[in-house]
């Protein structure tokens, strides 16, 4: 199952549903382009990201870099830790899973 809501004030948001993971990116992505909030029934982090890129392809460029793998400014949690695999993004997701997409932020 696939619900979206693109993150645009003309668009609606998605219903959202507990039993299946949510995705959410932060507002710093939302300054580039569209960002959904996705409710996916992925097993793992990669399905999760690939059905927020199926809705928006531009946004795989500002989440992943040339080699499919975290660009080093993104950092994603899910239920409130931080994944632990950059590359290959198989961390497991549970039913109810809660993944957040942040742009880390630099500067003095």
């Amino acid at each position: 199952m696939l619900t979206h809501g693109l993150c645009l004030p003309r668009l609606a948001r998605a219903v959202h549903h507990d039993r299946v993971p949510h995705v959410v990116f932060t507002s710093q992505l939302r300054r580039f382009t569209a960002t959904p909030e996705v409710d996916s029934g992925a097993a793992n982090l990669r399905a999760a990201l690939e059905d927020a890129f199926a809705i928006n392809p531009r946004l795989r460029g500002y989440v992943l870099d040339d080699q499919n793998h975290l660009r080093p400014n993104v950092v994603v949690f899910i239920d409130g830790r931080r994944s632990t695999d950059r590359t290959a993004l198989a961390d497991p997701l549970a039913s109810d899973s809660r993944v957040h997409v942040l742009q880390a932020l630099s500067g003095g």
